[in-house]
């Protein structure tokens, strides 16, 4: 499946609700299906029984599903149902799915409207070896030891088609290629082997980094911080791990600056693998369903591997095989 959250104006008024792709156009909306099917079933309470199956909310409902891809697969079922015996609305006249080349008031936005943890590994070894050779520093043994990242803010993060902010404290920004993981179940202590249990799915990441201030602050050896929080991308859709046979898939990536490849790179080629970055990071301490985990800059995925940097009112595009493309503005500096 593909896991969206959507916007769009209707006579319900405009708020970002959960989604699911059915098709390449069609959009599922689970909490007005299942409030359809409580209908359908009698019921009087039939928003708020809906709300308590699969709330409007992916970060919500991710919070208090026992299966949520199952659970998912399930609704889009009752879906089609429906369909099949003449229920296409709610009661209150609510779509339950919507053709998104006919609503021209669509938005995609950040796909998980809520993050309880932000955490961004760093195991693209051409990536790493890059970053110390420019500091003329060798890579740390520590690397190869352990999965090593940085936790970052929860509260920048923005969709497809949204405007990246040029920071008033930052003159050289890049953007940087990377897959990342939607937690979709609490965990501590998990083992490699069942890491997937807790992997709801994968999305493109763009950890947009101010270079300048990053430099500055992990020269006192500690960061990064500043350099980053503001503002990250991630989208335009969650496709949740059973579309990999919950494995670690290997695609292949790219990113594009106004309409020219930069970027091409491989997810398959990580050192460490999903699990191994889970059980690292879950050794005495809880993941919770709505972490995002990155995997970090896939190699030549960012414009400091390159020398090459965007500039105000670029267009920068990152792509990832089977999960879509994420397109952004980059916005003027304020000052």
């Amino acid at each position: 499946m593909r896991i969206c959250t959507y916007e769009r104006s209707t006579s319900q008024g405009s708020t970002k609700r959960l989604g699911i792709f059915a098709n390449e156009q069609l959009i599922v909306d689970p909490n007005f299906v299942m409030q359809a099917f409580f209908e359908k079933e009698g019921f009087r309470n039939t928003l708020e029984r809906a709300t308590h199956h699969v709330p409007p909310s992916l970060s919500a409902f991710l919070k208090i599903a026992d299966n949520p891809i199952a659970q998912l697969q399930a609704v889009v079922g009752i879906y089609f149902q429906l369909t099949k015996e003449g229920i296409l609305k709610t009661q209150n006249g609510a779509d339950l799915a919507f053709d998104t080349r006919d609503s021209k008031s669509f938005a995609l936005s950040a796909p998980i409207d809520d993050i309880a943890t932000y955490r961004d590994f760093f195991v693209h070894e051409k990536h790493v070896k890059i970053g110390f050779a420019k500091r003329n520093e060798p890579v740390p043994p520590a690397w190869y030891e352990m999965p090593v990242y940085y936790k970052g803010a929860t509260t920048g993060f923005i969709g497809t088609e949204a405007q990246i902010p040029w920071p008033s404290f930052s003159k050289q920004l890049d953007y940087e290629l990377e897959l990342a993981v939607v937690i979709g179940r609490d965990g501590k202590n998990i083992k490699a082997k069942d890491a997937y249990k807790h992997i709801f799915g994968f999305t493109i990441l763009n950890d947009v980094s101010a270079r300048d201030i990053q430099r500055k602050e992990m020269a006192a050896r500690l960061g990064p911080a500043k350099g980053k929080d503001w503002c990250s991308v991630i989208g335009p859709v969650i496709v949740t791990a059973d579309e990999f046979g919950m494995k670690d898939p290997d695609l292949l990536m790219t990113a594009a600056v106004n309409g020219v490849e930069w970027s091409r790179g491989r997810s398959g080629e990580a050192k460490w693998s999903w699990g191994e970055m889970i059980e690292h990071l879950t050794q005495d301490e809880w993941i919770r369903a709505t972490d995002l985990l990155g995997s970090g800059t896939v190699g030549t995925g960012c414009g400091l591997e390159l020398d090459k940097w965007i500039q105000p009112g670029d267009v920068v595009e990152l792509e990832i095989e089977r999960i879509g493309k994420i397109k952004n503005l980059i916005g003027t500096p304020t000052n």
